[in-house]
C-alpha cells in the first residue's frame, strides 16, 4: 500500500496490513459480480472495471480498479496487483453532462430529448396495462409581452415560478417538461377517466388566474392547454405531441386561459392553418396582397378628408381572404413585420403618385399592428417608405393602438416623438378599449384619437356608450386634438357624433374599405 492507498480508503497500513481486501466492500455489488470478476482473472490474467468501495468512516467512493494476477516461472500465481483510483469527480462531473444533456438548464425540467424517452416508455407501459396516458401541451398566454416590455431575465425568472408551480400541481408520477420558450408538456401515466386530465388542467388554470406570480411586481400569467389521449388519439409520442399542440392552439382561438382536448377535426384545421402560413409567408414576393383604402370625412363640412389604408390578400386558389383571416397569423408568426413594411411603402408609393398629380388624396392613414410596433424597426419603416416614394409627411398618418403604447409607455414616448419628428401625424387607434394613464397620455406627441367602433355601434340608444364617446372627445379637445370615429353606419350615430363636436368619422354610411383603383375614381369624381 501507500499514501493514496491511505487517502482513498481513510486505512492506515497498520490498519490493513494482513487484512483481506474484502473489508473495503461497500455492498453496491452482489456476489455475481465478484464471481465473474474471479473468472476473468482466472481465465486471462486479469480484470479491469468500476466498483463501489466503503472508507473507514462508512462513506461510499466510486473506484476505477484493475486487478492482474502475477505468476512465476511455472505459470503458477504468485500474489495480484490491485490499482485502483477515486473516480468520484469523474463520475460527478458525467453526471452533470448526463443533466445538462437531458434537462432544461433555466427550470431544470426535463428536456425534449427526455421527455420523449418518458413519453415513450409511459406509451409502453400502458400497453402492456391496458390504461391511458395524457398529454398535455401548455402554452403561457402573451408571455412574450412580459420579454418584450420587461426583459428576457424577468421573464426567465416568471418561467422558474410557472415551472414550480406546475411540479406542485401534478403527481410525483407525473412528467413535467419545457420544451422551450414558453411550451411546457405533462405526460399523465395510469388516466382511467379523462375527468381525472380535466381537473388537473382546471387546478393550472386556476392556479395561474389566482395566484400573481410575485417578483419585484406582480404577474398574472394566463395559459392554453391542449390536451391528447393514448391510445384514442394517437398511438406514438410524435402523435400525440402534435395533436395536443392542435388542441392548444383550439385552446388559444376560443379566447385563451382555457383547455381543449384534441378532437379529429383538429388535424384538418391545424393542417390548413399550417399551409396558409406557408402561403402567407411568399404572399408578398408573389404579389398577391392588395390595397383598399377606406374614406374619412370631416364632420363639420362633410367634404372628404383622407383615407384608412386596409390590406387584403389575393390568394390564388382561395380568392379574396378577409384580414380577420390572416392578420391574426400573421402576428403570432411574426410574419405582420414584412406585412407592414410592405402596405407602407406601397400605400406611399400610391398616395405619393396621386399628389404630384395634384389630386388632393388627403391625408393618408396607416394602422401599425401591436406586434410591428413592438418588434419591428418602425421609424426605420417609416423613413423607408418616405424615402422610396418621396410623400410628404404631412400626408402620412400612423394609427398605433392604445395597448400597444401603454404596455411600454416609456419607450413608446420616446419613438413617437421620433416619428413625430419626421414630420408625420400620429393617433391612437381603439382609444377606450385599453388602459390609458393620464399621466402618460399628456406626453405622447400625438394628433388624434380614434373612438373605438365598439363604442359607436350602439349610439345614441347606449347611454353608457354616449357617456363614454363624449368624455373621450372630451378629453381629446381638452389636449388639443382631433377626435375621429369609426364604425359610423348610420345617420343617427353621424347626428350624435356632430352633436357632440367629433370632428372626423369613418365607416359604412360614408364609404366601405374599396380597392385603390376605385378610391382614385372617388377622389377625380370629387
Amino acid at each position: 500500500m501507500n499514501r493514496a492507498f491511505t487517502e482513498v480508503t481513510g486505512y492506515s497500513e497498520s490498519e490493513v496490513l494482513g487484512c483481506n481486501p474484502r473489508m473495503l466492500q461497500s455492498g453496491r455489488q452482489d456476489q455475481d459480480f465478484y464471481r465473474e470478476m474471479w473468472d476473468a482473472i482466472a481465465r486471462d490474467g486479469r480484470w479491469q472495471g468500476e466498483l463501489w468501495n466503503k472508507r473507514k468512516d462508512g462513506r461510499l467512493v466510486p473506484e476505477s480498479l484493475t486487478i492482474s494476477a502475477v505468476r512465476d516461472a511455472a505459470g503458477n500465481v504468485m500474489h495480484y496487483v490491485g490499482v485502483f483510483s477515486d473516480i468520484t469527480e469523474i463520475k460527478r462531473a458525467n453526471e452533470l453532462l448526463e443533466h445538462q444533456a437531458h434537462h432544461d438548464h433555466l427550470t431544470g425540467l426535463p428536456n425534449r430529448l427526455l421527455l420523449e424517452d418518458r413519453l415513450l416508455g409511459a406509451v409502453l407501459r400502458a400497453q402492456r396495462e391496458q390504461t391511458q396516458v395524457a398529454v398535455l401541451f401548455v402554452d403561457l398566454d402573451r408571455f412574450k409581452n412580459i420579454n418584450d416590455s420587461l426583459g428576457h431575465h424577468v421573464g426567465d425568472r416568471v418561467l422558474c415560478e410557472v415551472a414550480r408551480r406546475f411540479r406542485a400541481l401534478t403527481r410525483e408520477s407525473d412528467t413535467v417538461a419545457r420544451l422551450g420558450g414558453d411550451e411546457f408538456l405533462i405526460v399523465m401515466e395510469g388516466i382511467a377517466d379523462p375527468a381525472m386530465v380535466s381537473r388537473i388542467a382546471d387546478k393550472i388554470l386556476d392556479d395561474l388566474r389566482a395566484n400573481p406570480v410575485s417578483l419585484e411586481q406582480e404577474f398574472f400569467v394566463g395559459a392554453s392547454i391542449g390536451i391528447s389521449l393514448f391510445p384514442r388519439d394517437g398511438a406514438d409520442p410524435a402523435t400525440l405531441m402534435k395533436h395536443a399542440d392542435a388542441a392548444m392552439y383550439r385552446a388559444k382561438e376560443r379566447g385563451r386561459n382555457a383547455y381543449e382536448f384534441f378532437t379529429s377535426d383538429l388535424t384538418q384545421s391545424s393542417l390548413a392553418r399550417f399551409r396558409m402560413e406557408t402561403d402567407l409567408r411568399h404572399a408578398i414576393e408573389r404579389d398577391e396582397l392588395r390595397i383598399y383604402l377606406q374614406p374619412q370625412f370631416s364632420l363639420k363640412t362633410g367634404r372628404r378628408i383622407g383615407a384608412e389604408v386596409l390590406v387584403r390578400w389575393q390568394h390564388p386558389q382561395q380568392g379574396l381572404v378577409p384580414p380577420g383571416q390572416f392578420i391574426p397569423l400573421a402576428e403570432e408568426s411574426g410574419l405582420i413585420v414584412a406585412l407592414g413594411e410592405w402596405v407602407q411603402c406601397a400605400a406611399c408609393l400610391r398616395w405619393a403618385e396621386w399628389a404630384y398629380a395634384g389630386l388632393n388624396p388627403g391625408v393618408l392613414s396607416i394602422n401599425v399592428s401591436r406586434v410591428e410596433f413592438r418588434r419591428g424597426r418602425i421609424e426605420d419603416t417609416v423613413r423607408n417608405a418616405l424615402a422610396a416614394s418621396s410623400l410628404p409627411p404631412e400626408l402620412l398618418e400612423l394609427e398605433i393602438t392604445e395597448s400597444a403604447i401603454m404596455s411600454q409607455a416609456e419607450q413608446s414616448i420616446e419613438v413617437l416623438h421620433h416619428l413625430r419628428a419626421m414630420g408625420i401625424g400620429l393617433a391612437i387607434d381603439d382609444f377606450g378599449t385599453g388602459y390609458s394613464s393620464l399621466a402618460y397620455l399628456k406626453r405622447l406627441p400625438l394628433n388624434k384619437l380614434k373612438v373605438d367602433q365598439s363604442f359607436v355601434r350602439d349610439l345614441p340608444g347606449d347611454l353608457e356608450d354616449c357617456a363614454i364617446v363624449r368624455a373621450v372627445i372630451a378629453l381629446g379637445h381638452s389636449l388639443e386634438l382631433k377626435v375621429i370615429a369609426e364604425g359610423v353606419e348610420t345617420a343617427d350615430q353621424r347626428w350624435f357624433l356632430t352633436s357632440e363636436g367629433c370632428d372626423e368619422m369613418q365607416g359604412y354610411l360614408r364609404g366601405r374599405p374599396m380597392p385603390a383603383d376605385d378610391f382614385r375614381r372617388l377622389v377625380l369624381e370629387a
